[in-house]
């Protein structure tokens, strides 16, 4: 007798949402969105069933189309992430912080988290006089080219560390760090100096400096840092404010979150 092939096991409904918002993972901040098309291919899914869920998703807010068509993450979706008791607890316990270290150098002021191998953006404050820059609340971008990137990077566990090295360091200007040798030094001098700086790297214009955030068992969990304009300041002289405020949320976070897992 010939052996029964077995049954492929159909893919749920909840598989193949996921599987289209995760199609969405790493787009570069300002960036068209994706085709229909496109969203299928990166899914994994045939055109009738993404267009059937794609317009779903989007009557319901978690996904945006533009006037040409291109669709993006909703607002909705972003609202729904915030609201988690980490995402939620860190912002409120950080925007006092961050509202100092704005008020004290008008300069971009940024939260990071590392997520599935990029920093995602959970709050930022800006003025009239901050440098323009890419970044924008619930954007991701490469842990090499930014200064939370490289705090995040530096402080994970060095097996993800090597992993997210060996994934690639694609070039965002020509000062970006691509060479793996040249960044494992400069992560490690990251952990050394307690402090990570960025000269241009992600964007032209802009330098930056991020220090880690830590909880009460002293794991980094966070990031936060000052982006400026380049020429106009050192970013070294303004490692000790960041460094003071870090380390005043690290306290804060320790307080409130004493037995966080």
């Amino acid at each position: 007798m010939t052996a029964a092939t077995p049954q492929r096991r159909p893919i749920g409904v909840t598989a193949k949402v996921i599987a289209i918002l995760e199609a969405f993972t790493g787009m570069p901040p300002g960036d068209g969105g994706l085709t229909l098309t496109e969203i299928c291919r990166r899914a994994g899914l045939p055109l009738a069933t993404g267009h059937r869920l794609v317009g779903e998703l989007t009557a319901g807010g978690f996904l945006e189309r533009s006037a040409d068509g291109a669709y993006r993450i909703g607002l909705r979706l972003w609202r729904i992430a915030t609201r988690t008791p980490v995402a939620a607890g860190l912002r409120e316990l950080a925007l006092p912080h961050m509202e100092d270290l704005y008020a004290a150098t008008q300069e971009n002021v940024q939260l990071a988290v590392l997520r599935e191998g990029r920093a995602l953006y959970i709050e930022r404050l800006r003025g009239p006089r901050s440098v323009p820059i890419v970044t924008r609340v619930g954007a991701e971008l490469p842990l090499h080219a930014t200064g939370v990137g490289k705090v995040l990077l530096a402080f994970a566990d060095p097996a993800r560390q090597e992993e997210i090295i060996a994934a690639g360091l694609p070039a965002h200007t020509a000062h970006t760090i691509t060479d793996p040798d040249r960044l494992r030094t400069e992560l490690a001098e990251v952990r050394r100096q307690g402090y990570a700086l960025t000269r241009e790297e992600m964007t032209l214009g802009s330098c930056s400096v991020a220090a880690p955030v830590r909880d009460g068992r002293c794991r980094v969990i966070a990031a936060i840092s000052l982006v400026a304009r380049s020429g106009a300041t050192d970013p070294r002289r303004l490692a000790p404010t960041v460094l003071t405020a870090a380390r005043a949320l690290s306290r804060d976070i320790a307080t409130a979150w004493p037995d966080i897992p």
